[in-house]
């Protein structure tokens, strides 16, 4: 259960926010302070007056936070880092105090809040988290087309593929992990647990799923991947069948060595 505290107002009347992929994972355990503002995710102040979220599937958002306050920030959660990337995802939003209207994201503009609030924050956190994720996930799966592209294209062309199966396997492994993180680790198409205690945030997050796209992008990552999950069935039956077929045509040749060296026995034991 979340448990926020709305005694916290971040000050200003405009931040930025920003969202990392820095880890497959982040240990969370024990992270818990007196000034937590939310538990799921956990989120707290930290530096001169912002906050961070953290989310356990690797994301790290900060709202509020001078470019030195998050050096230092990302320096002590190092240690609780597992898996971390070569490559870091993220992305930018800009919060902006506007009391006269209801929360909305203008096109081309900043996201308008009534308030800057934990959990107003924490809203605008799991949009932004799972779109860094869904980003890093796109490229995966691209990078896994243009692997299969070529084996298609030979296939097609010659009728016959090139390689073995562990190595085309391992490439789409990696393809088959997005599904994983999409539909179960992350979760994209989840409701965030803040919303179920304060349902008054719902327009503010489905407005924030349209901006970034959520359920198109994970839709379509979802349609990349079934295919990518039968081109492998294509391949790896393929493959079974050329090597059964090189088996039958290896049984045969040794039928035929003993069939011509039992001939030649006869031959010379007649000789």
């Amino acid at each position: 259960m979340d448990q926020t505290s709305p005694a916290f107002t971040l000050a200003g009347p405009r931040v930025t926010v920003r969202a990392m992929l820095l880890c497959e994972r982040i240990n969370t355990s024990g992270l818990e302070r007196a000034d937590v503002l939310s538990t799921t995710p956990l989120s707290f102040r930290v530096g001169s007056g912002g906050v961070a979220v953290l989310f356990r599937y690797g994301v790290v958002v900060l709202a509020g936070v001078t470019p030195l306050e998050e050096t230092g920030f990302l320096e002590t959660l190092q240690p609780r880092m597992i898996g971390v990337l070569a490559r870091r995802e993220d992305e930018n939003a800009v919060v902006e105090l506007s009391t006269e209207r209801e929360d909305q994201i203008p096109p081309g503009g900043p996201i308008s809040v009534q308030t800057i609030s934990p959990e107003r924050l924490v809203v605008i956190a799991e949009a932004l988290a799972k779109s860094v994720v869904l980003a890093r996930d796109e490229r995966e799966v691209a990078s896994v087309f243009e692997v299969i592209e070529p084996y298609a294209r030979e296939l097609a062309r010659n009728g016959r593929m090139r390689g073995g199966r562990r190595a085309i396997l391992k490439r789409i492994g990696n393809a088959l992990l997005v599904r994983y993180r999409v539909l179960g680790n992350v979760a994209v198409t989840d409701k965030p647990d803040v919303l179920w205690d304060r349902p008054y945030l719902e327009r503010l997050y489905a407005r924030l799923e349209d901006e970034y796209e959520l359920k198109e992008r994970a839709d379509a990552l979802g349609r990349k991947l079934a295919v990518i999950a039968e081109t492998a069935q294509v391949f790896t039956d393929i493959i079974d069948t050329q090597r059964s077929l090189r088996l039958e045509i290896s049984i045969v040749l040794l039928i035929l060595i003993e069939l011509v060296i039992a001939i030649f026995q006869l031959a010379m034991g007649r000789g």
